[in-house]
C-alpha cells in the first residue's frame, strides 16, 4: 500500500477532495453571498452552487478540454468533462495554484508562463486570498479564493480547471489530462438567482 501510494503522484487528490468539500460547505448559505461553493461536472453539463443561493445548481454544457493526449489518443477519443475534482479550483487549489506546481503544467500541456498569468488572472475573480496556500514565485502571495461570481460576470474571466480526460467510449479509461474552462452561463444563471434574492438595498456581499 505505501509503495502504491509513493508511487501515485496524484493519490493526495483523494485527501484534498473531501477537505475542500468541508472548507466550502462551512460558506454555505449566506445570505447575499455571491461565493461559489461548489463545481462539479458529469460529462454532459457543468455545474456551480452558490453560497447565497441554497441547494440550487445553475448549468450548462460541459466543455472539451485541451491538452496533451497519451498514446495514440487523440480530441476525438476525449469525453466532455466529468467529474468531482473541480472542488479542488472552488477552494483556491488546482488550476487556481499552479504558479505553485510547474511539474504539474506539463502534464496537461501547458509551460511555466501560462501557469503565472493563470493563476495572476484568478486573483480578478476571487474575493480574497488564502495565507495557508502561499506560492512561494508570487513572493509568497496566497492562493487566489472565493470564486466570486460577480467578478466573473464582470471581467469575463471564467476560473481555470486541471483536468483528466476521459474516453468517450464508456471502458476506455483516462485518455490524456488537459485544462478546461466552465460554461460562462454558469455565473450568469447564478448572478440573476442572485440578485432577484437581494434586496433592492442590499449589495451582494461575500
Amino acid at each position: 500500500v505505501v509503495r502504491f501510494i509513493a508511487g501515485n503522484d496524484h493519490f493526495f487528490l483523494n485527501l484534498v477532495m473531501p477537505a475542500a468539500k468541508l472548507a466550502l460547505d462551512a460558506a454555505r448559505d449566506i445570505p447575499g453571498s455571491s461565493m461559489v461553493v461548489a463545481m462539479a461536472r458529469n460529462g454532459t453539463d457543468f455545474g456551480i452552487q452558490v453560497s447565497g443561493t441554497g441547494d440550487a445548481w445553475f448549468t450548462g454544457p460541459a466543455q472539451v478540454p485541451e491538452g496533451l493526449f497519451l498514446g495514440n489518443y487523440g480530441p476525438a477519443d476525449a469525453n466532455p468533462d466529468i467529474g468531482d475534482s473541480a472542488i479542488t479550483e472552488t477552494v483556491g487549489l488546482g488550476g487556481f495554484s499552479m504558479a505553485a506546481a510547474p511539474a504539474i503544467v506539463r502534464f496537461v500541456g501547458g509551460d511555466v508562463p501560462l501557469a503565472l498569468a493563470t493563476t495572476r488572472s484568478m486573483y480578478d475573480v476571487t474575493l480574497g486570498e488564502n495565507p495557508a496556500f502561499a506560492i512561494p514565485i508570487l513572493d509568497f502571495r496566497g492562493a487566489p479564493t472565493g470564486i466570486d461570481v460577480l467578478a466573473v460576470a464582470r471581467t469575463g474571466i471564467l476560473p481555470q480547471i486541471n483536468t483528466g480526460m476521459a474516453g468517450a467510449v464508456p471502458g476506455t479509461g483516462q485518455v490524456g489530462a488537459g485544462l478546461v474552462k466552465p460554461p460562462a452561463e454558469c455565473f450568469t444563471a447564478a448572478l440573476r438567482r442572485l440578485a432577484s434574492s437581494v434586496p433592492a438595498d442590499t449589495e451582494a456581499t461575500a
